[in-house]
């Protein structure tokens, strides 16, 4: 298996809301027999049923509760965007899990959730510098 992700697939309750979610934060999908499809820079956000997405897995079809046991990443430049993007999903219907401050590390981040409860982080991260094209590289920790 090549090490990469060309597809990340949100399991979702509506479909509608949660596209005018994304949409709301500036993103551009397309909608293809019932799933949104997001260009997001090198790879692909999809929105889909989350029962047809269940069944589609394998796996029986259950109610959302809880972390689902991963995170998006969204890094941006500056404090000051890790803030504008906060507000902007909070604005289009998210909810703010984490405020916006230094953590840990040592850098300024931040978490929200989607309609669907989908968390995303939201980071500057100085360790993870972005290329111009918004991509980033994982840096040689020299282990």
């Amino acid at each position: 298996m090549e090490q990469r992700i060309t597809l990340i697939t949100l399991g979702v309750s509506d479909l509608a809301r949660s596209r005018s979610f994304y949409e709301a934060l500036g993103w551009r999908g397309q909608e293809i027999e019932e799933t949104v499809f997001f260009q997001a820079g090198g790879l692909g956000l999809a929105l889909w049923s989350r029962d047809k997405l269940a069944r589609d897995c394998g796996l029986e079809p259950g109610p959302a509760s809880g972390f689902g046991g991963i995170a998006l990443a969204h890094n941006v430049r500056s404090d000051a965007e890790v803030d504008a993007l906060l507000a902007a999903a909070e604005r289009a219907g998210g909810t703010i899990t984490k405020p916006a401050a230094v953590n840990t590390v040592g850098f300024y981040s931040s978490a929200f959730t989607d309609p669907d409860g989908h968390a995303w982080e939201v980071a500057c991260n100085p360790g993870f510098p972005l290329a111009e094209d918004g991509s980033v590289t994982i840096p040689d920790f020299g282990t």
